[in-house]
């Protein structure tokens, strides 16, 4: 993998702008574990082991079990490993982070408000978004484990 230039030196106010973005998520309405499982699976999606390493590492310390992080890329067939909420943030994400496949479905957003309030719909979607920005300069800079980003 070619070494790339390091994104902080040269982008320093975009990366500052996604900075913003992780601050605005620590304090939104979704809980810890909903918001690794979000950054998990798209970085699952979008092949990013930089983020699945980190964001691995940082559910078990939040207390996710290895089954449910073993079990995330097949979470329809888990059975009740994953509550129906979860279900309904994981259609989220995976359908946002496969934005090419047409989006957000109805039906998804529709059962997303049988859980959630807007306020929390729009708080997954930003987290959806911000993983997947994060994914795609990790993966645009050649950025590897071990390294960092700024």
């Amino acid at each position: 993998m070619q070494k790339r230039f390091n994104f902080k030196t040269v982008a320093s106010n975009a990366l500052k702008a996604m900075v913003g973005l992780e601050a605005y998520l620590s304090q939104c309405s979704l809980s810890k574990t909903t918001k690794e499982l979000i950054k998990i699976r798209a970085s699952q999606i979008n092949g990013c082991a930089f983020c699945i390493n980190i964001h691995t590492q940082d559910a078990i310390k939040n207390g996710e079990t290895n089954q449910r992080i073993f079990l995330l890329t097949a979470w329809r067939e888990a059975g009740d490993i994953f509550t129906a909420e979860e279900k309904v943030v994981l259609a989220i994400t995976e359908e946002i982070s496969l934005i090419h496949k047409g989006g957000l479905s109805d039906d998804t957003y529709t059962n997303a408000l049988y859980f959630f309030s807007e306020v929390q719909i729009a708080d997954i979607i930003t987290a959806v978004v911000t993983i997947n920005l994060w994914n795609r300069v990790v993966l645009s800079t050649n950025l590897l484990i071990g390294q960092s980003l700024a």
